[in-house]
């Protein structure tokens, strides 16, 4: 029903509207289009690129895909993302995300992701938040439904670890609030 994924990657874009004068990179498997043009497809590949905004990911996704709402899988890998963009919270159908290699910074960006139900594969390695001792007990906490995180499964034992951790990291913060 749905083919391989429109792949936009490599194509130089500095900026997501320049995808739409883009030609997806023909794979071995062939797009499928329906009627109006829009190919059949829930994933969207848009890798190696320079893009730094996320802002009219809505329009690309219209653009390109017969069902913009149900897209499932996400590449935006190794670009120059340096936040989580809320229209990443829009796409409610997500499952996988890909967002390693960008420059995303600040650990808290992740939290932003909380909304998406369905969302169990994600990616953040190469980023600089990898840096932070607490990060992955922090996206494991703040998106308990992942099975996947950076190409590694998620174990029953890391879910406790982090269960443990979000609950005395909150215990330090009701602790310092009562303390002013």
């Amino acid at each position: 029903m749905y083919g391989p994924p429109v792949d936009l990657s490599f194509k130089d874009i500095n900026i997501i509207t320049g995808a739409l004068v883009e030609e997806p990179r023909s794979g071995l498997r062939p797009l499928n289009t329906n009627s109006e043009g829009k190919y059949l497809s829930r994933s969207l590949r848009i890798s190696y690129n320079n893009i730094t905004d996320l802002t009219d990911l809505q329009n690309v996704l219209a653009h390109f895909l017969a069902r913009p709402s149900q897209i499932g899988w996400l590449d935006l890998s190794f670009n120059r993302i340096t936040h989580i963009d809320p229209v990443l919270c829009e796409l409610r159908e997500l499952r996988v995300l890909y967002l390693h290699g960008n420059g995303i910074w600040n650990l808290s960006e992740v939290d932003r992701l909380r909304e998406l139900q369905y969302l169990h594969t994600i990616t953040l390695h190469g980023n600089v938040i990898e840096t932070n001792r607490k990060y992955r007990n922090h996206v494991i906490s703040a998106l308990p439904q992942l099975k996947t995180m950076d190409f590694s499964v998620v174990t029953r034992g890391e879910r406790v670890l982090a269960n443990i951790w979000r609950h005395c990291s909150n215990q330090g913060k009701n602790t310092e609030k009562s303390l002013q």
